[in-house]
């Protein structure tokens, strides 16, 4: 099984630094939390960065 490419634009993009940045609905699409605290995370994922 082959998987899907990602379409730039519309599953990521690249910010001000050059870090490649997935959507909000790429995230969505894959359908579960990586718990990354990815940038755009619809799940709530809260970053480890904040937390003792």
């Amino acid at each position: 099984m082959e998987e899907e490419q990602l379409k730039e634009g519309v599953d990521f993009y690249w910010d001000e630094l050059g870090l490649m940045v997935l959507t909000r609905d790429y995230l969505l699409k894959r359908g579960t939390c990586c718990e990354n605290s990815c940038r755009h995370c619809p799940y709530g994922a809260i970053s480890s960065k904040n937390s003792s």
